[in-house]
């Protein structure tokens, strides 16, 4: 194979963004038949940085409002940025790495903020239970190494088997952002830009409050009127964040979680308010001792409504798994021909094809979990075999 040392990009394919016609193939910018600088000491080095970076960032914004973001974009622009600063020559690849080890940060993330809290919630309910530091690490890193192995048998039919049949946004976007800046390496200006505006703009709410974060209708006397008498209020977040992650994720999606939450505070309120206004709601609470009625929006958003919020977003994933069962099942079949010695892969496999072995998967999971059973039944399950055993099930049929 030959080693690129002065190859120049001119674009990515025509074929790269819809599906191939029969018999056609799809020739990757980057050649399955030359060599590429791709993992390096540069490439290793910034990749961690980024994913501790945007671990961070991912962590805040999914505590705060919700929702995480798709780290790949910015840090694919921050990649190019460092490469040309650095006068690094064909650094694609490198670019690459960057992107891909950074942009892992998103995955760990969104698998923890969404049931570690969980703890701390029962922690409070439940004095005698301890969560420690240790425990939210471990249980962190075993899951993200679990989730990765278990990811790897997917890459081949989403990169593979369905070129150009779903769009991948964030993909296509990281792509172009990848390939554009090994052209031209100013694509991290705005991005530091951006980052001292935000910056700047939250120091300013955060530290002399010149306006509130959180606009509310109830800053004038009509707005609290119509709060009180119909339980109808208006929100607004003006955050730095909460702007640049509606940015990031898109005009549909941003309209989707806006309609829910629009939803939830214009119908659903005042409509608990209207049916059930002269009762008290306490089955699942008997502190609650004031009639639905007599309650501000908030307190109804906080005892009723958001708990309906949080059985929504538990039925959407569950509708996501059995969409997705289609695609799963597949994916899981090419591993098995795989693994089984019965794929059509040749011998001698293209460089961009190259996935670690099945068997390796296989027993690098089987380890993992039997690390997280020893992690449970050691240190959070206190010796519990019957728990560990219905929590390894768990997670397995998760």
């Amino acid at each position: 194979m030959k080693h690129e040392e002065d190859e120049k990009l001119t674009g990515l394919p025509e074929n790269a963004f819809r599906e191939l016609k029969s018999g056609e193939v799809y020739n990757p910018l980057m050649s399955p038949d030359k060599q590429y600088k791709e993992v390096t000491p540069w490439s290793v080095m910034w990749g961690v940085a980024m994913a501790i970076l945007f671990s961070a960032a991912a962590a805040y914004l999914g505590l705060k409002v919700g929702q995480v973001f798709e780290a790949a974009i910015p840090i694919a622009i921050i990649a190019v940025g460092v490469s040309s600063a650095a006068k690094r020559k064909n650094a694609l690849g490198e670019n690459v790495i960057i992107q891909s080890i950074g942009a892992s940060s998103g995955v760990i993330v969104a698998g923890a903020i969404f049931t570690l809290p969980a703890l701390y919630i029962l922690q409070a309910k439940y004095p005698e239970m301890s969560v420690s530091f240790l425990q939210v690490f471990f249980s962190s890193l075993l899951g993200g190494v679990l989730g990765i192995l278990f990811l790897i048998p997917f890459r081949k039919y989403f990169v593979q088997e369905m070129h150009g049949k779903y769009p991948f946004p964030e993909a296509t976007a990281t792509t172009q952002v990848l390939v554009s800046g090994e052209k031209s390496g100013n694509q991290a200006k705005p991005l530091l830009i951006a980052s001292l505006v935000g910056g700047l703009y939250d120091f300013i709410v955060a530290t002399f409050g010149w306006w509130n974060e959180n606009f509310t209708t109830r800053v004038t006397g009509f707005g609290e009127m119509i709060a009180d008498k119909a339980k109808l209020v208006f929100k607004v977040n003006t955050g730095a964040a909460v702007l640049g992650l509606g940015y990031i994720i898109g005009l549909k999606y941003a309209a989707i979680i806006c309609f829910g939450s629009l939803a939830v505070w214009w119908v659903i309120i005042p409509g608990i308010s209207l049916i059930w206004g002269d009762s008290v709601l306490n089955m699942w609470n008997p502190d609650i001792t004031t009639a639905v009625g007599m309650m501000s929006p908030e307190e109804i958003f906080k005892y009723y409504a958001k708990s309906i919020g949080i059985g929504g977003i538990a039925m959407a994933g569950i509708i996501g798994i059995i969409r997705s069962w289609g695609i799963i099942k597949s994916a899981v079949g090419l591993a098995a021909k795989e693994m089984g010695g019965n794929s059509d892969v040749e011998t001698n496999i293209p460089r961009t094809q190259r996935d670690l072995s099945m068997k390796v998967i296989a027993i690098g999971s089987i380890l993992t979990i039997a690390l997280v059973f020893l992690f449970f039944f050691f240190d959070v399950m206190q010796g519990n075999i019957y728990q560990c055993i219905v929590a390894i099930y768990s997670l397995a049929l998760s």
